[in-house]
């Protein structure tokens, strides 16, 4: 479907001076060619300046009249098709704007001649002419607008030049060409090309064919073949199931016409439009030879226009074209912007029939983009980025496209999400003008300009002089400007300025208004064709440059405001679409109120949209405060449209100054209906916030601890929120800190287990919260370590929980500090609560009852470390850099080098260490620690150590000697009586060993 609207993209025309009858021309940067039609056999050139004047530069002689001409922005020069003596000839004009400097030279060459006998240094300011050889007569050029290649359309086949850049010395650089591959086509003869980028796009009458080249893998690259290639065969079930040949004449047998039927291949299954295509690469193979292979993107084929009265005459292709956008951004600058330098982004194919246009994308996918409908006949089409402009048989009609649409979507991932927006490629394309012209026969385009050829019949002319017929005006001077008016009255070659994207788009957003009222989808249409065309001028590689940057950046932001307002106006499916248009346009929360939102309308109707983008424009972490009075009408907002939202919206940063009092009175209504712990909670924080501590005790009674904790995980900002990216506690976690710091703990623990908090960022929120700073840690955050060791079920965050909460214990004993607030658990409620503590081992408690007693203030932090490290949670490799403050601090230091030594399996160093400390503790260790595979230390460690200390000893050490006792009796439990007598000292007192000897040979004894 296209919609027309009467806009006015054209601004004022003026007329080329050209002598003679234009036959071809063609523009490009700032220059127009025009190739007259007449025997002359010359093209004039002209310099395109500001709105449109244009001077002449000079003229050049060409062999014979041109029939195809075509330039090239990349190289700077103009290829033409010219014929002589019924031969055609592929020329190409090089170095031609020293014609303009007054210099008469020319040097003709032929392509790859040998360039350094004709190019001196009095000869290098001169146009040379480099003629191109081919076996078949050209048909049809085109020039690739990213490297100035070209190619050249011949019956059966293409051929590609390289554009190249000799380096004669070194003050001297020219441009030559180097025929470098050639595509065999079967069975087709090409009516026009495009070359863009590797892609080529090849029209016949009916059919269309667009190709790209790929670089072979370098596996396949040994294969290539640089004299001729392998034929592409077809593959079957493809177009042949559907007919005849696409491919073969219309028969006629008898009274019946015989045709295909039409046909569209996309992507991969256009390899069965049965097109052999072989390639034969020209170059000279070398390391650096690129060899290609052929990729078929798109195939289409249709039928002749049918009438009742048989086929209508000249049903044709026209207008094909290659449209490249380039990748935008950072990446280039205004000042090192260069042909060169541009990435390409996305890939456009356009081509028409007589009545209707296609537009495809063909880069990173093929996809049918738009369809456009003419109300009469074409002629001729251009694409641009902007604009497909059309000419018709009485009109130069001008549409819309939606190539900015899906080159934005190649450039940025984000549109489409709730963060960026555009509109969407299916938009229907509308009709922004219609201009009458007399006999317009064709265009093309460059920049702001369009070049119209008109050429009237004779009994048209005096309608062409009648101002009624006329829609744009011709200045007088213009007027008296065309020279030989009279004597041919009938051609004009036109100059037409299209206006600045800034003003149409102010004609757009004016015309919108007027279906504001009726909120039609009209109006969001015509919106998003403004928004399109100030997206697409921004995505010109010139707008860096542009004089306009910052007004079309303006624009381009007031537009995302006028579609927000859209959205959030009208009852669309696509309401949402209201929150990423409003943050592409930088608007505020107030801004966007003020837009919206009538002063003291208490029955006004909000619609999704609106009520979309507050919800989530609320519930992020903004720094923008609303006012008291913006935030009341938020809260009277959600009251009406969506009064469960309202515990949510209440507890966001922006509505900070909301009256407390009203937004209770609004909480009241709303838990009448549907009650909930979040709701009870944010009026607990209101509470607060007047000061009503009564009111806060009764609202915190409704619900047990439990059922608060848990509620805060419905909305973790009535705890904590961010303010530039750190997170902040609220007034509401204050004060529990203060009164029930345990219910502030629980909570936290239960935002963390369900992922509304990470680890790093309870740790800021409790060293803000107790204002402490980084390097410090509250004992309330120790109370959070805790309490989530009992819940931590990952075993990555546990063991950061178990070397933090070490850290602190070993922090505070080796510096004797005292916790700021009494610890919420004591040893006996973790080991209860708790895996990771486990029950003190008696020989700890052994060692720790013989040394002098550590102050009761520390009690508490040693027994918990000692606990930690009596269980298997925590890694003892990576927790010995934490203890090592600890490993020398007395009857604590002792217990820890045991319980590492013991857990890392050194069960005699652990021995060693207690005999030479705490011998008294040696027995109760070995009997608790020595067992199963460790059980044989009690011999082989254990008792030679005891009985060497005894001896050195004598009876000064009662405990040494009550050790061996106790060790003697194991150790003869479990050895036999040969083996036991092996480790008894030959100078022992046989009186003290005696008994054990006995009782090892009496458990021998059969009962």
């Amino acid at each position: 479907m296209v919609q027309l609207y009467n806009l006015h993209p054209f601004g004022s025309q003026r007329v080329v001076p050209c002598k003679q009858e234009p036959a071809q021309f063609c523009c490009g940067r700032d220059v127009l060619f025009v190739a007259s039609a007449a025997a002359s056999c010359r093209v004039e050139v002209f310099a395109v300046r500001d709105q449109g004047r244009c001077e002449p530069l000079g003229s050049f002689a060409t062999l014979g009249p041109v029939l195809r001409m075509a330039y090239s922005q990349a190289g700077d020069y103009l290829v033409t098709i010219e014929e002589k003596s019924k031969v055609t000839f592929l020329r190409a004009y090089v170095n031609w704007r020293c014609m303009s400097a007054g210099s008469s030279r020319v040097c003709v060459r032929m392509v790859g001649h040998k360039m350094e006998e004709s190019y001196s240094e009095t000869l290098k300011e001169q146009m040379s002419v480099v003629e191109m050889p081919l076996s078949d007569p050209p048909l049809c050029i085109s020039c690739c607008p990213v490297n100035g290649d070209l190619l050249v359309g011949c019956k059966n086949k293409l051929v590609m030049f390289c554009l190249k850049y000799r380096v004669i010395n070194q003050n001297l650089t020219v441009l030559d060409f180097e025929r470098s591959l050639i595509l065999h086509i079967g069975n087709l003869i090409p009516a026009d090309v495009a070359f863009c980028a590797r892609h080529i796009a090849i029209t016949t009458e009916l059919d269309v064919l667009v190709l790209k080249l790929v670089q072979q893998s370098a596996d396949s690259t040994e294969q290539c073949t640089h004299r001729g290639g392998t034929l592409e065969k077809p593959v079957d079930g493809g177009v042949k199931d559907q007919g005849p040949s696409t491919h073969t004449l219309q028969l006629e047998l008898d009274e019946f016409i015989i045709c295909q039927k039409p046909v569209e291949l996309l992507g991969e299954e256009s390899k069965l439009c049965e097109i052999p295509i072989s390639l034969e690469s020209m170059e000279l193979p070398t390391e650096d030879t690129e060899c290609f292979q052929v990729q078929y993107l798109l195939f289409r084929h249709f039928t002749p226009d049918q009438s009742p009265f048989g086929f209508c005459e000249e049903t044709n292709l026209h207008s094909v074209q290659l449209l490249p956008i380039y990748q935008t951004g950072g990446s280039v600058t205004a000042h090192e912007e260069t042909e060169n330098k541009r990435e390409l982004l996305s890939l456009f194919c356009f081509f028409s029939l007589p009545h209707v246009g296609y537009l495809y994308s063909v880069g990173k996918s093929v996809e049918l983009i738009s369809t456009y409908q003419y109300s009469e006949r074409s002629e001729q089409a251009v694409l641009t980025p902007q604009f497909l402009h059309v000419v018709t048989s009485e009109n130069l009609q001008c549409f819309t496209v939606r190539c900015s649409a899906a080159a934005a979507r190649d450039e940025d991932p984000y549109i489409d999400t709730t963060v960026k927006a555009c509109p969407p490629v299916a938009l229907d394309v509308c009709t922004l003008r219609m201009q009458l012209f007399i006999g317009p026969r064709a265009l093309c385009h460059f920049k702001s300009h369009i070049i119209l050829l008109t050429k009237a019949d004779t009994e048209d002319i005096t309608e062409r002089r009648k101002p009624t017929r006329r829609m744009l005006s011709r200045k007088a001077d213009n007027i008296k400007s065309r020279t030989n008016s009279e004597s041919e009255p009938g051609w004009n070659l036109y100059i037409i300025n299209t206006v600045s994207t800034i003003q149409l788009y102010r004609e757009m957003v004016d015309y919108s208004r007027t279906y504001v009222n009726v909120k039609t989808e009209s109006c969001i249409h015509l919106l998003s064709e403004a928004h399109l065309l100030v997206r697409a001028a921004i995505m010109d590689p010139g707008f860096l440059k542009s004089d306009e940057k910052e007004e079309l950046l303006r624009a381009f932001r007031e537009s995302c405001a006028f579609l927000g307002d859209c959205y959030s106006r009208f009852d669309t499916k696509d309401y949402h679409l209201a929150l990423p248009y409003y943050r592409m346009s930088g608007l505020s929360v107030t801004e966007v109120l003020n837009r919206l939102v009538s002063e003291g309308d208490e029955i006004q109707s909000y619609e999704r949209g609106l009520m979309f983008y507050l919800t989530h424009s609320l519930n992020e972490d903004l720094n923008e405060e609303l006012s008291k009075e913006s935030a009341n009408k938020v809260l009277q907002i959600f009251y009406l449209a969506d009064p469960e939202q309202l515990p949510h919206i209440l507890c966001s940063p922006c509505m900070r100054n909301v009256c407390p009092l009203t937004a209770v009175k609004y909480l009241q209504k709303v838990e009448r209906i549907m009650p909930s712990v979040v709701l009870t909670l944010t009026k607990a924080f209101m509470a607060l916030k007047m000061g009503d501590l009564v009111m806060y005790e009764h609202e915190m009674d409704s619900y047990k601890e439990t059922m608060l904790a848990c509620g805060f995980i419905g909305q973790p900002k009535l705890l904590k929120q961010h303010k530039e990216g750190i997170v902040i506690p609220t007034e509401f976690a204050i004060y529990l800190k203060e009164m029930q710091p345990g219910l502030l703990v629980a909570a936290m623990v239960a935002l963390h287990e369900n992922s509304k908090i990470e680890l790093e960022e309870a740790d800021t929120f409790f060293k803000m919260l107790c204002s402490n700073s980084a390097n410090t840690i509250p004992q309330l955050l120790v109370d959070f370590w805790e309490a989530l060791l009992v819940v931590c079920s990952q075993e990555e965050i546990l063991q950061k929980l178990l070397l933090r909460i070490i850290s602190q214990y070993v922090w505070r004993i080796s510096k004797q500090q005292l916790p700021e607030s009494k610890p919420l658990k004591t040893t006996e409620d973790l080991i209860n609560s708790c895996n990771h503590f486990e029950l003190i081992f008696p020989w700890v408690t052994s060692i720790m009852s013989v040394g002098p007693p550590p102050g009761k203030d520390y009690h508490e932090d040693i027994s918990k470390l000692q606990s930690l490290l009596c269980s298997q949670s925590i890694s003892i490799a990576s927790a010995l850099p934490v203890l090592e403050p600890l490993m020398e601090a007395g009857s604590v230091g002792l217990t820890i080098r045991v319980l590492c030594s013991t857990r890392l399996g050194e069960y005699e160093e652990a021995i060693d260490q207690l005999l030479r400390t705490c011998p008294a503790a040696a027995v109760l260790y070995a009997q608790h620690e020595l067992k199963g595979d460790s059980r044989a230390v009690w011999w082989t460690k254990l008792l030679p150590e005891l009985c060497k200390r005894a001896r050195l000893n004598r009876n000064d050490c009662p405990d040494l000697i009550s050790s061996l006792k106790e060790t003697l009796s194991v150790v003869a439990m479990e050895l036999e009586l040969r083996d036991f007598l092996s480790l008894l000292p030959e100078d022992g007192t046989a009186a003290f060993f005696l008994p054990h000897l006995l009782h090892c040979s009496q458990r021998k004894l059969p009962t």
